[in-house]
């Protein structure tokens, strides 16, 4: 309570704290007088006239066992990811192994954990060994189990504002995941949350829309989706990108690992300071809240001094994106730039970001933008967000 008092007093005291007067503890009487802090010059006391302080203090909350680590990823909102599904908990794991910890991959069948996730991030549907595909049924078993997932969104990930919810579309446990979107709501409301639910959906690769089950589950989970802020990952264009580069066994971790980590960068970038423009945290949680579809793209530009530099990098983070092809105007826009001090300095790729800047904005109704400087990076790195894409 003594650290709480300090702030109604001057802060250039040094305060230390003292006992109550008088070793009797018998003496409790109306006129006992209680020392609350001393400093070198004055002493402060109180009795009852003090006594609202105690009710303002921080509220100890008793957490379970259970309870998963914090997150270890900077980020300047607090967020939790639920993986549902084979494809969703591959992709949560992704998040998992860059620092996500508060995250829990949810399944009707245990033969889809992916290697190397610990047991408490597994959360294992009863009465199911899969659904073989079937939406219909995927959605009778996740609905007959959301308390069951509630509980272990409440008990493992905790109280956070965002959270993230990461399926396969194609599957039938994974298309089958905004059944349990009541669940996700009335777990946030509980928590105290200030953010929203954000799904982040990959696309079947064109081999495999070629079965008309896994389309229909596809259309079905996006369509279902449309109005909550959402990400589409395109499996073929990350198949495109990645194809010669990697074998098979590794491709769809390396594309999950990839994006898991543009989208930490994003968040860390979102809670950093700069000397020249910073893209706060208010204005992240703005291009998040927006209903509708989500982009994010990146590119490096080895030589920022080259002109047209807006729309070179708008073209080339929209050609090196996982996710489908933005339209020409979007609802809000960001764009963060990461740069070296001597790009900062120099004044002729100062007024190129100033371009690419009025470029991506051009394209928006709403902006936010952010010039960060680290230094050791092989060129100009740019991030590109939108939202709200029809």
């Amino acid at each position: 309570m003594a650290s709480t008092v300090k702030n109604l007093f001057h802060d250039n005291k040094r305060p230390t704290a003292a006992p109550v007067k008088g070793d009797d503890q018998s003496q409790k009487g109306e006129n006992q007088e209680k020392i609350i802090m001393t400093t070198e010059d004055e002493i402060l006391t109180a009795d009852d006239d003090f006594d609202f302080v105690s009710h303002y203090g921080d509220t100890v909350e008793e957490q379970g066992d259970d309870l998963l680590p914090d997150n270890t990823a900077g980020s300047a909102i607090s967020c939790g990811f639920i993986g549902v599904g084979g494809g969703g908990g591959k992709m949560a794991k992704a998040f998992i192994d860059v620092g996500f910890n508060k995250s829990v991959l949810v399944n009707t069948t245990e033969k889809d954990q992916p290697n190397g996730v610990d047991a408490n991030h597994f959360l294992l549907i009863p009465g199911a060994d899969g659904v073989g595909k079937d939406v219909v049924l995927g959605q009778k078993v996740l609905t007959e189990n959301s308390t069951v997932v509630e509980d272990a969104l409440k008990n493992r990930i905790g109280n956070i504002d965002w959270l993230f919810v990461l399926a396969g579309g194609g599957g039938g446990t994974g298309s089958a995941c905004t059944a349990l979107h009541g669940s996700f709501e009335r777990y946030m409301k509980s928590s105290g949350a200030a953010g929203n639910v954000v799904y982040i959906v990959s696309a079947p690769s064109a081999q495999e829309l070629l079965n008309p089950t896994i389309k229909k589950n596809y259309k079905a989970l996006v369509k279902d989706i449309a109005d909550h802020p959402h990400i589409i990952l395109d499996n073929e264009r990350q198949l495109q990108l990645l194809r010669g580069k990697v074998g098979v066994l590794n491709m769809f971790p390396l594309a999950n690992k990839s994006f898991a980590k543009m989208l930490a960068q994003v968040f860390r970038l979102a809670g950093a300071s700069s000397p020249i423009q910073a893209f706060d945290t208010k204005d992240l949680e703005r291009c998040l809240r927006e209903p509708g579809r989500i982009f994010l793209g990146t590119t490096v530009v080895t030589d920022p001094t080259t002109t047209g530099l807006g729309s070179k990098i708008y073209q080339q983070s929209i050609k090196n994106s996982p996710c489908p092809t933005p339209p020409n105007s979007v609802s809000v826009g960001s764009l963060l730039l990461c740069v070296t001090e001597e790009m900062a300095s120099d004044p002729a790729i100062s007024n190129h970001m100033e371009s690419a800047v009025a470029y991506v904005g051009g394209r928006s109704d709403a902006l936010f933008s952010g010039i960060y400087i680290r230094n050791g990076l092989p060129g100009l790195v740019a991030i590109v967000l939108l939202g709200g894409l029809n």
